[in-house]
């Protein structure tokens, strides 16, 4: 690894999406991934939320009716009509360890089985996949990290981690809903636009 990645990235994108199963290289991937909702989810409901961008079309609907709602960790699907998002909320308490570890940032605690799920994800290949691997045992690329940050590597090794923490405002998916809503049924809720701004 010859250089260091210091801006920040949505975390649960490259640390929990892995964990869905889902191939790399899927024709359809959320644009953007959240683990909180304001005012509907908090990190105590262990959540993991996907934003998809795709017209309706029927490869989309099939990829919806095919993966996304027999996933065994599906709960909620969304779907914005004035704006085409769609929103699909997973149920992560399986993994609720690891969940606690991702918020707090300590991703090198994670289960050895979830390392390997995202370090298969990313199919040990590139530049990001030497990244994710530093992130998840950063005991190997302390001195790495310390040449490059210029810094002595006791002062790396005191820190441990090498990932910054999940910043929580990125991570929480801003979009109002009706609160008569029902978030616990798995049938599509279809929001529309002009009633869920104020």
């Amino acid at each position: 690894m010859k250089s260091t990645y210091t801006k920040y990235f949505q975390k649960s994108k490259v640390f929990l999406y892995p964990l869905l199963g889902l191939e790399k290289g899927t024709e359809f991937v959320p644009v953007e991934t959240y683990i909180c909702w304001q005012n509907v989810y908090g990190i105590e409901d262990l959540k993991y939320i996907c934003i998809y961008e795709n017209e309706r079309n029927p490869k989309f609907i099939a990829f919806e009716h095919n993966v996304l709602r027999p996933h065994k960790l599906f709960e909620n699907g969304f779907i914005n009509n004035s704006d085409g998002r769609h929103v699909f909320v997973f149920n992560y308490s399986s993994y609720k360890y690891d969940y606690e570890m991702f918020c707090d940032g300590r991703y090198s605690a994670f289960s050895s089985s979830t390392k390997n799920k995202i370090l298969r994800y990313f199919r040990n290949v590139g530049k990001l996949s030497d990244n994710i691997k530093s992130f998840l045992y950063p005991e190997d690329y302390h001195k790495v990290y310390a040449n490059a940050f210029e810094v002595d590597e006791k002062v790396i090794k005191e820190v441990h981690e090498i990932c910054s923490k999940p910043d929580m405002e990125k991570e929480t998916l801003i979009e109002k809903i009706p609160v008569e809503l029902d978030l616990l049924n798995n049938n599509s809720i279809y929001l529309d636009k002009e009633k869920t701004n104020e």
